[in-house]
């Protein structure tokens, strides 16, 4: 069981974050796991790709 302080802040645990159109995406903080714990870094590994409406493309 995941430990309520060690939840990702950003997706509320999900794993998903949703534009303001909607479309939904894994969590660019916790990496879709949804759990977010102390001292990890809250960058990505590598570079993101995204659209010219700045949307992260997969």
């Amino acid at each position: 069981m995941v430990q309520r302080n060690n939840i990702c802040k950003a997706c509320d645990g999900s794993g998903l974050l949703m534009d303001d159109e909607e479309w939904r995406y894994t969590c660019s903080i916790c990496g879709g796991d949804g759990v977010f714990l102390q001292g990890e870094s809250p960058e990505p590994s590598e570079r993101l790709d995204v659209d010219e409406m700045n949307r992260t493309l997969e």
